[in-house]
């Protein structure tokens, strides 16, 4: 037998040909730690080093080591290339250097005798059992078992235990999405958002906002603005070889295998991942971004405040600040807006605003463009392209996004604001123009149902919860973007506008239907509409037995049913007239005003009703987006910090466009104009608005207090007492108790600005 083991074929390797190409590369010891930028990308008269000085701002001195320190070193089983190349800090220990190889030009800062404890572990400064090539280190940091780490720019404190790799390239990107000197167009990575296609494909970049991902993404047909998008995120970046991966202070690095090509900022927890390669990781003092146990991250930029754990994959990806992935959640080619949480599920090509909730490992969120304030439940199939002949197609969600357990899709579909979906099988593609929709489907008669205002109708408690709840749970230390989390909002008013005279038409449609089989007449949609609201003004009886058919909801030939037209008529025009009266009321207070000629002299000149877009969860008027399109084609914005300093421009106004839109909005839901009012009007809008507070908060009581005397739901309960136990009591939940504290003070606020014009009314 011999040794004929040996040149099995997966152990030996024969005498290789001229034509073979090898994986590994045989290089002199002499070239370790060296050369790292090649000559022909060197700038004239720079060294290798120059870019690492520059990201270098520690403002150590350094200095060679002494003889005696060499010797300590050697005793202490250190090796290096050359201990010329080893620099020091005057308060530098080398008893606290042992087992450790080292190559090229290595600095280090402070080491004193201290130990660094994070949780419950204690480690002790210093540099063990590691190999070290051409890194920078600061003030007391502990370097334990790093098996390989080369080419980094350390801070002050860092711990790094147990970790396989931490290396950089000389090509480095860290996550962003530009190419490097001597590379090609093609490898650059793009994130191919709301589209499998890569048709609405975005360059990702560090400081990304959920608006510049939706501005980049949307207007594909404004070739110029693409263009200057592409030239303010390759201007923000160097295209030089040669930048240095950097940790930054106080951060913990533990129990890792393989990072490469990474920027991390100061105070991040990272343990136990298995890689996490070319990403920009930023974190801070006030907010910590932590990485935990079994991820997978290649290609990303993570805002700060981030949290992601327990072997989740994502690939090519932006999270916004104070975003979660945790459970195995997937993440590819998608942007995670601010204070979002997916877990256990799978996100493809979608790009996602601010607050959004996904939580269960059956839901499927792809091709998908959803505006915020959102939840995907289990079993949810958003943006599947296995029913359709085109894997192109998209869907378009606005705020408050909820479909119910196991829905199912089809693309392309568009969905107004606060929209739910009931459980099924959705086979055809929708369009639900209405807000504060049930949607659902009739299978015994095979039609599609649409109840408008299901939300204030039978959940006030949960509309209102969630829009505390977002507000409350915004953690951004840098709002760049003023995020609007309020149901009542341009948007939403917008598109309740829009509804009633949808419902009006519909309404007299089916009425002059029903006429039409009587009398054989044609009649026009001005006529439609006109008797509609005829028929609505005076609640009618008569709407009781119409069949109210919607068109263009579904892409079918079966009906689509509009459900209680009559209560949803009346509801958007209760809200439409709280949105507007309270925005008045705010403005009065603002200004202190107490006259009513004041009041007119100060109300805006001109009110429109303009149309809004949701920009990354951000509402700004359509005329300021054009507007900021044009400066940009005309030069006159010129880079992201700019179009940053547009949002928020735009926050700083939004109060007085927001007054503007719900003067507007009054004029149109009452045909009055408030420049022509007088105070004893004022004063009966202001009481109305106030009634209309106490309604709401009478609902949101009501359709909570349901969970708490539905047999259904107390009968897993054998006493209230048990039932409080586990769920809370009605009088202890804090949101309600935060409601009553609200309609309180609302109420004081309108007594307080009635009794500024009670003179007037004397």
């Amino acid at each position: 037998m011999g040794t004929d083991y040996q040149k099995n074929s997966f152990l030996y390797s024969p005498k290789a040909t001229h034509m073979a190409e090898y994986l590994i590369k045989k290089s002199a010891i002499i070239n370790l730690g060296y050369n790292f930028i090649q000559p022909e990308y060197l700038p004239a008269g720079e060294d290798e080093y120059y870019l690492r000085n520059r990201q270098n701002t520690s403002g150590i001195a350094y200095r060679k080591l002494t003889a005696y320190e060499i010797e300590a070193l050697v005793r202490n089983r250190n090796t290096s290339d050359d201990w010329n190349m080893i620099l020091v800090s005057d308060a530098f220990n080398p008893t606290l250097v042992r087992d450790c190889n080292f190559f090229g030009l290595v600095r280090i800062g402070k080491l004193e005798p201290y130990a660094l404890e994070y949780s419950d572990m204690r480690f002790v400064v210093g540099l063990y059992n590691s190999t070290i090539i051409s890194c920078d280190f600061g003030d007391n940091v502990v370097i334990e078992n790093v098996n390989y780490l080369s080419h980094f720019i350390i801070g002050n404190e860092v711990i790094l235990t147990n970790v396989n790799e931490l290396a950089t390239t000389d090509y480095a990107k860290f996550g962003n999405g530009i190419i490097k000197e001597g590379e090609n167009e093609s490898i650059r990575i793009m994130l191919e958002l709301c589209n499998e296609n890569g048709g609405r494909s975005v360059i990702p970049f560090s400081g990304m906002l959920p608006g510049d991902a939706f501005l980049w993404s949307k207007y594909r047909d404004d070739e110029l603005l693409l263009q200057k998008f592409t030239e303010f995120t390759e201007s923000t970046f160097h295209k030089n070889r040669g930048y240095y991966g950097m940790i930054g202070d106080r951060t913990v690095i533990k129990n890792c295998l393989s990072i490469k090509d990474v920027l991390i900022g100061t105070d991040a927890y990272i343990k136990g991942a298995n890689k996490l390669k070319n990403l920009t990781v930023h974190s801070d003092a006030e907010s910590k971004t932590q990485i935990g146990e079994g991820c997978e991250l290649v290609n990303g930029i993570i805002h700060k405040g981030c949290r992601i754990f327990y072997g989740v994959k994502a690939v090519r990806f932006i999270m916004a600040s104070h975003s979660q992935l945790k459970y195995g959640a997937r993440l590819i080619n998608s942007y995670l807006g601010n204070n979002s949480t997916i877990s256990c599920c799978e996100v493809l090509n979608s790009l996602i605003f601010p607050a959004h909730e996904q939580h269960h490992n059956n839901s499927f969120l792809c091709a998908s463009l959803v505006l915020g304030q959102s939840n995907i439940p289990a079993g949810a199939t958003i943006g599947s392209n296995h029913n359709s002949r085109a894997a192109d197609g998209e869907i378009v969600a606005a705020r408050g996004f909820w479909p119910g357990l196991c829905v199912s899709l089809k693309h392309n579909s568009k969905f107004a604001s606060f929209t739910m979906i009931a459980k099924g099988d959705y086979m055809y593609e929708l369009n639900i123009p209405i807000p504060f929709s049930l949607v659902s489907m009739d299978t015994a008669n095979d039609r599609l149902l649409i109840m408008p205002a299901y939300w204030f109708m039978y959940n006030m408690y949960a509309l209102e919860r969630n829009s505390w709840k977002y507000a409350d749970r915004d953690k951004r230390t840098e709002q760049i973007q003023l995020l609007e989390y309020d149901y009542l909002a341009p948007d939403t008013v917008n598109e309740m506008l829009s509804s009633l005279v949808m419902f009006e038409t519909l309404v007299g449609t089916a009425y002059l239907r029903r006429q039409n089989n009587n009398n054989g007449r044609e009649y026009t949609d001005t006529e439609c509409t006109e008797k509609g609201r005829q028929l609505l003004r005076q609640h009618d009886e008569v709407i009781n037995e119409l069949k109210v058919i919607g068109d263009g909801f579904e892409n079918s030939k079966r009906e689509t049913i509009i459900l209680k037209v009559q209560q949803a008529y009346d509801i958007f025009r209760e809200m439409i007239l709280y949105y507007s009266i309270t925005q008045l009321m705010y403005f009065i207070e603002e200004n202190n005003i107490s006259t009513m000629n004041e009041l007119f002299r100060l109300l805006p000149q001109k009110t429109e009703l303009n149309e809004w877009i949701n920009t990354g969860g951000q509402l700004i008027p359509k005329k300021e987006i054009e507007d900021l399109k044009q400066k940009i084609h005309n030069n006159l914005i010129r880079s992201w910090d700019e179009v940053h300093a547009f949002y928020e421009e735009q926050g700083k106004k939004y109060s007085m466009q927001k007054l503007q839109h719900s003067l507007a909005s009054l004029k149109n839901l009452l045909n009055l104009e408030l420049k022509e009012i007088t105070a004893s009007q004022l004063s009966s809008l202001l009481d109305r608005a106030l009634e209309l507070k106490k309604k709401m908060t009478k609902s949101i009581y009501e359709s909570r207090e349901k969970d708490y005397t539905n047999t259904f739901r107390t009968m897993v309960y054998d006493t209230p007492e048990e039932m409080e136990k586990v769920v809370g009591g009605m009088n202890s939940n804090s949101f309600m108790k935060h409601k009553e504290e609200e309609l309180k003070d609302y109420t004081e606020r309108i007594m307080i600005v009635k009794e500024r014009f009670k003179a007037v009314l004397v």
